[in-house]
């Protein structure tokens, strides 16, 4: 069976990078969603135990030893300090990758492309592994006002967060296609699909 092409899907918080994902899910691509594996990996027991004990009550619901980790507790930790983050990327990043080869080994026959949906697709590395990256571009205050409506998190949130990662302007130099998500949801699926074309194309013809 041919090597199938792996797209990569990078862009700033609230670019809408997971409407992408799905739209190429639609098209028949295997989409790793390295979200929802991360959540998966949270509750797992023993990471779960790990943060526990690395971060004490500062970690849980309220700061209460007695109640559940919290992810935004956890978020506030990690998004303020670079060495904390880094700590429990170690942690969660190599179950993600594992999860993703098992999907990826599993596609169907007929599989057009792979997808990696992954906020820190550039930064984590990620990017080398993808033979196409797609940049999700979408004005300023639309993605404010998603990640507000969506998330629940305050404008300070957002650009902390963003803050984090790589600049808006290095991920769209370091894309190969860039797609514009300002709330058309025909005008994105269009757009993805003439990607999907080009990537499937240029995969032919190498």
């Amino acid at each position: 069976m041919p090597r199938l092409p792996v797209i990569g899907i990078t862009g700033g918080i609230g670019a809408g990078k997971s409407a992408v994902a799905d739209a190429l899910r639609s098209l028949g691509c295997v989409v790793s969603d390295s979200d929802a594996h991360a959540r998966r990996v949270f509750d797992e027991p023993r990471v779960q135990r790990a943060m526990r004990e690395r971060w004490g009550a500062r970690a849980c619901a309220g700061g209460d030893p007695a109640r559940p980790v919290d992810r935004a507790a956890v978020g506030r930790i990690v998004f303020s300090d670079p060495a904390e983050r880094a700590w429990l990327e170690s942690v969660i990043h190599p179950r993600i990758h594992a999860m993703r080869e098992s999907e990826f080994a599993a596609a169907p026959a007929g599989t057009p492309a792979l997808v990696i949906d992954a906020p820190l697709l550039l930064e984590s590395g990620l990017g080398d592994a993808c033979d196409a990256i797609v940049f999700v571009d979408a004005a300023d205050s639309i993605r404010r006002d998603r990640v507000v409506r969506n998330r629940g998190w305050s404008e300070a949130d957002w650009r902390r967060r963003e803050s984090a990662q790589w600049p808006l302007d290095r991920k769209r130099k370091a894309a190969d296609h860039v797609v514009r998500n300002d709330g058309d949801p025909e005008s994105l699926r269009a757009q993805v699909r003439l990607v999907l074309d080009h990537v499937i194309a240029a995969g032919r013809a190498g």
